[in-house]
């Protein structure tokens, strides 16, 4: 007995929708999308086995291969804030504007009297800007230990914050509690570190992670 043919032809698929769902979701992504920018100097710091991260939440001090100090805090809330303070105690002037701006910057190594300069510039001028010989740290003018301590404070608080409202909320706390990191390049002298751990041990910070690049563990070797 043979079989009817079918009537239909083969069955389509619209895929106009889909299309126009793809072409949505990357105009979604490429407006709302915030790039980062790029770090002020490059640090290449010594390998270890060890693969301890580093949180999203943390404040760093990173020091290049000359023994400039650059300091940033991921957190842009703690970094507008520690901006206002140092503005308040170094009676450095500074516009809505340019807190806005230092809040996207991934880290800086100035000096605080010229920090408004270097947040006008151009991200391309700020590679080359001059003087830009590290934040000052020394018994005279420890700015560095200013920013340490007034950033590491409204980190903290803003986090207290966080897990308050959390608890009244009975939620569970999402946000991760700060954490103070150093980063120094393979080529810097140990005084230079020395000196910056001495800073946070003044602070009573005693807990800090030191940051290096992964290399292959010997133990884990076929």
């Amino acid at each position: 007995m043979s079989k009817k043919p079918s009537k239909g032809g083969a069955p389509s698929l619209d895929m106009t929708p889909m299309v126009d769902l793809a072409f949505l979701l990357v105009t979604f992504f490429m407006l709302t999308a915030s790039f980062r920018m790029a770090e002020p100097v490059t640090v290449d710091p010594p390998s270890s086995i060890g693969q301890i991260t580093l949180p999203d939440n943390h404040i760093m001090v990173s020091v290049d291969e000359k023994g400039r100090g650059f300091f940033g805090i991921s957190n842009a809330a703690a970094k507008m804030a520690a901006l206002r303070e140092m503005s308040k105690k170094y009676n450095v002037n500074f516009t809505e504007e340019q807190v806005k701006k230092f809040s996207g910057l991934p880290s800086f190594g100035v000096d605080i009297k010229d920090l408004p300069r270097y947040i006008d510039a151009s991200e391309n001028e700020r590679t080359g800007f001059q003087p830009q010989k590290g934040v000052p740290l020394d018994s005279l003018n420890n700015q560095l230990r200013d920013w340490i301590s007034f950033g590491g404070a409204e980190a903290v608080k803003i986090y207290n914050e966080a897990k308050t409202k959390a608890q009244e909320a009975n939620q569970e706390l999402k946000a991760e509690k700060p954490r103070y990191a150093i980063k120094c390049d393979g080529k810097t002298k140990y005084i230079v570190v020395k000196d910056i751990v001495e800073v946070f041990t003044d602070l009573k910070i005693y807990q800090f992670n030191l940051i290096t690049s992964l290399e292959a563990n010997p133990n884990e070797a076929n």
